[in-house]
């Protein structure tokens, strides 16, 4: 490559994406650049976009930098984006707070950022009613022993009050009294009973509460302000029921879902090598089928990380249609007439 296309390739922003595409015959698929936070990031973008592609258009997913190993959102965002060259990236509560700081504005405003509503791509991960899904998955077994969408649904509900607090200490900036991983360590689930779930449920409304209150008495002023908020939050479809999408991703992994996975999937393995205990016809072939089992099976988190269920989703059913409108915007502009 020549120093002068070496010099342009680095200075890619959507009108050299549409130019490169018009060079094209009309009968090639019109290329959209798409810049994502991090490696984790791709393949859940690539499933995404490839649910829409077709003989008209294609995107090329990447990191948000050519010239240096640089990742996240701010980078993303920083590309001089357009119908041609667009980012996908992880909500956080910028899309809760509407506006509140200049990159909630920029996501919340841009017809060029495509973002994921909920919280991050690991709450799509963790959608509940897949959650049975990842323990097949991992054990390769079909067993129901957790109601895992009966309990997430309880557990959201008794901390949603608690999440709109979280977000009301980001937006009017007092964060650092209460704090994501403040947040993480109320709700972290404790001591779980999968027997009695309503015993680890209710010493979470204990520990909710309790914050609560501290919180009311901590920040009077909220009296005027939480309200207002928490009906922004819900009329942004946010639910009491559905409030462990909008919590901080990774927290809801590893406080939240990954101990329930680890519980329910450590029972189902154990569930599956009785059966081949009970049933083998001598020692050597029990070894052999649990050797084979155990062999076959893979950690809760790495099929968490991998499963794309969550296409059910009805927070991922509006996300696809939203990238919908935007390659259609996209070619409304390649091709006006």
């Amino acid at each position: 490559m020549s120093r002068s296309s070496s010099h342009l390739t680095t200075h890619l922003n959507s009108a050299y994406i549409s130019a490169a595409n018009r060079l094209q015959s009309r009968a090639s698929r019109h290329k959209i650049v798409v810049y994502v936070e991090s490696y984790d990031d791709i393949f859940f973008w690539n499933d995404l976009l490839t649910l829409i592609e077709d003989d008209r258009v294609e995107f090329e997913v990447m990191l948000p930098s050519r010239t240096s190993l640089g990742r996240g959102k701010k980078i993303a965002l920083s590309n001089r984006l357009g119908p041609h060259m667009i980012a996908c990236v992880d909500a956080d509560y910028d899309y809760l707070m509407q506006g509140a700081t200049p990159t909630s504005t920029l996501l919340c405003t841009s017809p060029f950022v495509l973002h994921t509503h909920v919280y991050s791509i690991e709450n799509f991960q963790c959608y509940a009613a897949t959650l049975h899904n990842v323990c097949v998955m991992a054990t390769l077994n079909d067993r129901h022993l957790f109601d895992f969408e009966s309990f997430m649904t309880r557990f959201s509900e008794i901390v949603f009050p608690l999440l709109v607090w979280n977000v009301w200490c980001y937006k009017y900036g007092v964060f650092s009294q209460f704090s994501l991983s403040d947040f993480a360590a109320v709700v972290e689930l404790r001591r779980i009973n999968f027997h009695h779930p309503e015993e680890t449920l209710e010493q979470l409304r204990h520990r909710v509460n309790k914050k609560i209150n501290w919180l009311q008495h901590r920040f009077p002023q909220g009296r005027m302000t939480y309200k207002p908020l928490r009906e922004q939050i819900v009329a942004l479809g946010v639910t009491p029921a559905t409030a462990y999408l909008y919590m901080r991703g990774h927290d809801l992994v590893d406080v939240v879902v990954g101990p329930l996975l680890s519980g329910v999937c450590d029972a189902l393995r154990r569930d599956r090598e009785r059966d081949i205990t009970r049933l083998a016809c001598h020692n050597v072939q029990k070894q052999n089928e649990l050797a084979s089992y155990r062999h076959a099976i893979a950690p809760y988190d790495e099929m968490l990380r991998k499963h794309t269920a969550y296409h059910t989703a009805p927070e991922f059913e509006h996300l696809l249609q939203l990238a919908r409108d935007i390659a259609r915007q996209a070619l409304r502009q390649a091709h006006p007439n």
